[in-house]
């Protein structure tokens, strides 16, 4: 059985840091591509970081390129969200996510609040 366990949300002052760790048991990530989502209430989810399987490829969103930073330990199989300057939109509830092919992410976290004040 695949479980994703997401840490490390709270409340952070505008321009302020966080790093998201989302611990994966059941599969390895040479396995798994991973990925970072975000959804603030009444708006869709939002894919914004993911990292391929073999580690080598990123790609962010528009809207935290440059801020936001993802990576993995394969020893601890956990991957992490660095999370900087960050801003009252950033507001939501984070979720990682993994997927056996692709981008089709099929295994999901509980997910972890983040709360950026002005």
């Amino acid at each position: 059985q695949v479980q994703l366990v997401e840490s490390g949300g709270g409340l952070v002052q505008a321009g302020g840091s966080l790093r998201l760790s989302c611990v994966v048991s059941g599969r390895t990530l040479s396995s798994t591509g991973m990925g970072w989502f975000r959804q603030a209430p009444g708006k869709a989810r939002e894919l914004l970081a993911a990292i391929a399987r073999s580690g080598g490829t990123t790609i962010y969103a528009d809207s935290v390129k440059g801020r936001f930073t993802i990576s993995r330990d394969k020893e601890k199989n956990t991957v992490y969200l660095q999370m900087s300057s960050l801003k009252p939109e950033d507001t939501a509830v984070y979720y990682c996510a993994g997927a056996r092919v692709g981008a089709n992410y099929e295994y999901w976290g509980q997910g972890t609040q983040v709360t950026v004040s002005s």
